[in-house]
């Protein structure tokens, strides 16, 4: 039956979209969430254009297959997982950059184009697309649309939701659906364009995002501190918080994280203490001397052993690439679970010690980065492969979520729930609440076709 139905499938699109090659389909299969479970498609469909998403739903639709969206397989949750049975969706070849309006500041991209990509031709016309995650390099707009990805400088200029003006799905049972604006303003009908902004893939595909553009990047101003312990940084973060500084980034990366890029890459970074904090600010004149002036009291009073403003760019660029090379580098060492709690600003040193206690507790070793500067913590745990390793790794995994909804905060701040934070949804959001979302995606995917089993699925193991 699997063959007949391809072959079904092949007649229906353009020649070559199909792939049922066992080598090519095994690349597609998962994504980079090392303790998530995954199945074997039936088939990769790589559209070329709106239309073939659209026949590729709609056959899906008709024979009860279900579909997975893709985009460059860089998500950390299981969202992008394979199901025994279903057609990976990969949206990678529709990659096109269809518009860069420099008097209305938008820009309109297929899904497959590549976040550095487009931050790149924005650059061109003088305006800049803020959101950054630290997979920028590879990651896709429509993947940072599903998870509604942030990066380093959410702190100040927010997640992909906030610059998500509009944008084209295919729906239900095949329909092509054009949902959101291109004003300014607008609020005609609920917003269903902001509901499909993180829905991971569980409500339709998204096959082209209309986007919010700002000017041309500030310069910024960097400030350098090192710190003995993480609850010393984090008291740092504090203090930037208390003091009404908004930085454009505040990141944190530990001794762990410093020792595998400078393994990796030959920096020295770890020379100089266990943790790392890394401050920008980006107002201008007199404000942004200011605002340096005052991050830097804030990492000296709270204890760091060393720090100081940078006044070399090109050392400061360096730095922060170090911050983003921390989660490829550990993963050089083995398997890394990543997690992706958040919690009220104030609470971040609080969170840090819990995290340290965690590790101690079930013996595991974890390291930390961080978008400290909005309590946005990544503690990536080292997972050897072996089964009473891997129990452990579970266990502290869970602890660390249930210690962030103690101190009020969130299971995820941008990866998203797939697969991995299952759990810790249900308990964040209560069986009513549940229902509701449950309700939703049951009104939206009636043949029940899109990653069905992810977000709000109940785990079984």
């Amino acid at each position: 039956m699997s063959h007949e139905l391809v072959t079904a499938l092949e007649k229906r699109l353009a020649p070559g979209r199909v792939v049922t090659d066992p080598e090519v389909v095994a690349g597609y299969a998962h994504d980079q969430a090392a303790l998530a479970p995954y199945g074997k498609p039936l088939a990769v469909v790589r559209p070329r254009d709106t239309e073939q998403v659209r026949a590729t739903v709609a056959f899906c639709a008709e024979h009860g297959v279900p579909i997975v969206p893709r985009g460059a397989g860089t998500g950390l949750s299981g969202g992008a997982n394979a199901l025994d049975g279903c057609v990976i969706l990969s949206l990678e070849g529709m990659d096109a950059i269809t518009t860069i309006d420099q008097s209305e500041r938008l820009a309109v991209v297929q899904a497959g184009v590549v976040n550095d990509d487009l931050r790149r031709a924005c650059a061109e016309h003088g305006l800049w697309y803020p959101p950054d995650p630290a997979s920028a390099p590879w990651s896709t707009i429509g993947g940072n649309v599903a998870t509604n990805a942030g990066g380093l400088c959410c702190v100040k200029y927010g997640v992909t939701r906030d610059y998500v003006l509009g944008l084209e799905a295919v729906v239900g049972r095949g329909e092509v659906v054009r949902l959101g604006r291109r004003t300014a303003k607008g609020v005609v009908g609920y917003d269903l364009c902001g509901l499909m902004v993180g829905s991971e893939g569980t409500l339709g595909v998204v096959t082209e995002v209309t986007l919010r553009l700002r000017g041309s990047r500030p310069s910024e101003r960097t400030i350098v501190g090192y710190f003995d312990s993480l609850t010393d940084a984090g008291r740092a973060v504090s203090a930037v918080t208390e003091a009404g500084v908004v930085p454009s980034a505040l990141e944190l990366v530990d001794r762990y994280c410093l020792l595998a890029v400078d393994e990796w890459k030959r920096m020295g970074l770890a020379a100089e203490g266990e943790v790392l904090l890394l401050g920008r600010t980006d107002a201008p004149g007199e404000a942004g001397e200011a605002e340096a002036d005052t991050m830097l009291r804030c990492f000296e009073r709270a204890g760091a052993t060393w720090s100081t403003r940078s006044t070399d760019d090109a050392e400061a660029e360096a730095l922060f690439a170090a911050r983003r090379l921390a989660y490829p580098a550990l993963e050089r060492l083995g398997p890394v679970v990543t997690e992706d709690v958040c919690v009220p600003r104030g609470l971040v040193p609080e969170m840090l010690a819990r995290i340290e206690r965690a590790a101690r507790e079930h013996d595991v070793h974890i390291a930390n980065i961080a978008h400290a500067g909005d309590g946005n913590l990544h503690p990536l745990i080292i997972t050897p492969d072996d089964p009473a390793t891997r129990v452990r790794v579970e266990r502290a995994f869970d602890q660390i979520i249930d210690d962030a909804l103690a101190l009020g905060g969130t299971v995820t701040g941008e990866h998203g729930v797939g697969l991995l934070k299952r759990r810790g949804l249900h308990s964040e959001l209560g069986p009513t609440v549940v229902a509701m979302h449950q309700a939703v995606k049951n009104a939206l995917d009636p043949a029940g076709i899109f990653n069905p089993g992810k977000v709000f699925g109940v785990p079984t193991d």
